[in-house]
C-alpha cells in the first residue's frame, strides 16, 4: 500500500492530432521534465524529437508548437495511455499500476477513423495499453500495432541509431514527410 501523503499524481496531456491521422504514437505517461515544461518528450536526452525530425525532415531546433504541426501534417497523432497515476520519479517502472486511470483512446480512434497503426513508444506503453483495454469496457476494432523501442534515455540498451532504424522501419510507409 502506498503512502499517498507523500506521493505525486502525474497527469498526461491532451492528445495531439487531426482527424486525418494515420498513425497514433502512444507513450505511457509524461516524465517529470515533460510535465514541468508542459510538452511531450521534453527531456533533452529523449530521442523522440530527433527521431521524428529525421523521419519527417524537420529541424530539431524549431519550437515545440512547430514540431507538433509537423507531426499532425505528417498524419501522426500523439498521446499517452495513462491519463493519471501515482509515480515517484519519472521511470515507467515506477508507475503505480493499481491506481492508474487511462485515457479514452477508443474515443480518439473514433475521431480519427483513418488510423492504421498504433505505435507504442516502449514496452511500458504497450503493457499499459493491454491493462487499459480491460477498463474501457467495450469491444474495440483496433488497427495494427507495433511495440517500438522506447525513446527514453532510461532505455540505454539500444543506441539512438538503432532506435531510429526501428522507428523508420515501422513508420516510413505510413507517415509523409
Amino acid at each position: 500500500m502506498s503512502n499517498t501523503a507523500h506521493s505525486e499524481i502525474d497527469q498526461s496531456f491532451l492528445p495531439i492530432y487531426n482527424e486525418n491521422a494515420r498513425v497514433l504514437i502512444l507513450g505511457s505517461l509524461p516524465g517529470k521534465r515533460s510535465i514541468a515544461e508542459q510538452g511531450y518528450y521534453a527531456h533533452p536526452q529523449n530521442a523522440f524529437w530527433p527521431i521524428m525530425a529525421q523521419i519527417l525532415g524537420f529541424d530539431t531546433q524549431i519550437d515545440y508548437a512547430m514540431r507538433l504541426e509537423h507531426l499532425k501534417g505528417a498524419g501522426v497523432a500523439l498521446w499517452d495511455v495513462v491519463a493519471q497515476a501515482e509515480r515517484p520519479g519519472s521511470l515507467d517502472s515506477a508507475i503505480v499500476r493499481s491506481g492508474a486511470q487511462y485515457n479514452d483512446i477508443p474515443d480518439l480512434l473514433g475521431q480519427c477513423s483513418q488510423i492504421e497503426l498504433i505505435a507504442f513508444n516502449g514496452a511500458a506503453a504497450a503493457e499499459m495499453f493491454q491493462r487499459a483495454k480491460k477498463c474501457w469496457g467495450r469491444e474495440l476494432k483496433l488497427p495494427k500495432s507495433v511495440k517500438l523501442p522506447s525513446t527514453s534515455p532510461a532505455h540505454a540498451a539500444m543506441s539512438r541509431e538503432q532506435k531510429l532504424a526501428a522507428w523508420q522501419g515501422a513508420l516510413s510507409e505510413i507517415v509523409r514527410a
